[in-house]
């Protein structure tokens, strides 16, 4: 499956931001999905995961409460709903799909397929 995200930028300390991740190739709801996050110097971490069908969600700690994970399967599109964004939550987000057992991943090893990134900025 190929995964395309979109939809960073540069807002505000508190700012909202919308991202998306399209998918195409194979079939997009066999996957379970997860959004990930590379800041400068840092290595790659978990931000949320989602299973499936949706059901079922999981998110990092240092966004629990601000950010949303959701998906529309009929659209083959993830979604990642930042509210209330700190400067630091900046780094290059990227959408990823793995047909692993069970709900949701932290794991980057779990994970077989990846988008290319999309810049996220917060500035202070």
């Amino acid at each position: 499956v190929q995964l395309q995200a979109y939809g960073g930028g540069l807002v505000q300390d508190g700012g909202c931001l919308r991202l998306s991740c399209v998918a195409s190739g194979r079939t997009f709801s066999s996957y379970a999905m997860g959004w990930f996050r590379q800041a400068p110097g840092k290595e790659r971490e978990f931000v949320a995961a989602i299973s499936w069908r949706g059901e079922r969600s999981y998110y990092a700690d240092s966004v629990k409460g601000r950010f949303t994970i959701s998906r529309h399967n009929a659209k083959n599109t993830l979604y990642l709903q930042m509210n209330s964004l700190k400067p630091e939550d900046t780094a290059v987000h990227y959408c990823a799909a793995g047909a692993y057992s069970g709900s949701w991943s932290t794991q980057i090893g779990q994970y077989d397929y990846w988008g290319q990134g999309t810049q996220v900025t917060v500035s202070s």
